[in-house]
């Protein structure tokens, strides 16, 4: 099992991957997820802890499975 700072990191990296993939901005996700911008950031960040309400809206904002925001990926780091 992953350490909690590194399941945060690798989930952070998949909103971030996912949110740029649909070319949406941080304030974007945080509309369509309800959610703060800043809350957001903190999460791509891996500073906040979420909750699994949050990671199912993410998930439904980026259209994507939760499991897709936990798996690791070649592609994690998009630029």
């Amino acid at each position: 099992m992953e350490s909690k700072h590194e399941i945060l990191n690798l989930f952070g990296e998949n909103v971030r991957k996912y949110r740029r993939l649909l070319n949406i901005s941080q304030e974007e996700l945080a509309h369509r997820a309800e959610l703060h911008r800043t809350y957001i950031g903190m999460i791509e960040r891996a500073e906040k802890n979420i909750t699994l309400v949050n990671i199912e809206k993410i998930a439904n904002a980026l259209e994507v499975k939760i499991e897709d925001l936990l798996k690791h990926s070649d592609n994690a780091n998009i630029h």
